[in-house]
């Protein structure tokens, strides 16, 4: 990665996943001129849904996050697409392409503004996960991915055992269980 390249998480989110949006997601992403270095189809446990909101959990939303995002409320959807994207302002253009949280506070030609809505619950259904500043994107990054799973070496990583793992965590939790013992 460049000096001046920031790395963020994109996620295709269980309504857009039901929707079949997947594909047209990635292709505003990569039109962007954004590397993906990373992709993978996850599915969301509760334990991974905390880890990655984490930084929300006081708020009166959290639990109907954490559903929503297990695909919960999508037909039990709980399949989600998850990218690492590498580039120069990627905060900057996928939150342009993104749009606002709130899909009735978004450009329309956003993909939150033209695909999301909010349900009559108040829930946003908003398609897309985009981190929202560099330094979230490599905690998210390293929480949804191992770094064997990137094409580039972003973060510094080590080998514990015969795999590699990151040097700084990514946040309480890995994406399938707790942190290894090399991390406490």
């Amino acid at each position: 990665m460049k000096n001046m390249e920031e790395s963020i998480l994109v996620i295709v989110k269980p309504d857009g996943m039901v929707k079949g949006l997947a594909g047209y997601v990635l292709t505003r992403f990569e039109a962007t001129g954004l590397r993906m270095v990373a992709a993978r189809m996850a599915k969301v446990t509760r334990e991974l849904a905390e880890a990655h909101y984490h930084h929300l959990r006081e708020k009166p939303f959290y639990e109907e996050l954490i559903r929503f995002i297990m695909g919960e409320f999508d037909n039990n959807q709980d399949n989600v697409l998850a990218f690492a994207f590498v580039g120069e302002s990627a905060v900057k253009k996928a939150r342009a392409i993104a749009g606002a949280t709130n899909p009735e506070e978004a450009d329309y030609r956003t993909i939150r503004g033209s695909l999301g809505r909010v349900t009559t619950k108040g829930i946003f259904e908003n398609v897309v996960h985009v981190s929202s500043d560099p330094i979230e994107g490599e905690r998210e990054i390293k929480l949804w991915f191992w770094p064997e799973e990137l094409t580039v070496e972003l973060f510094p990583s080590k080998l514990a055992g015969n795999r590699k793992v990151w040097v700084e965590p990514g946040g309480p939790k890995t994406r399938t269980g707790p942190w290894p013992e090399e991390y406490k």
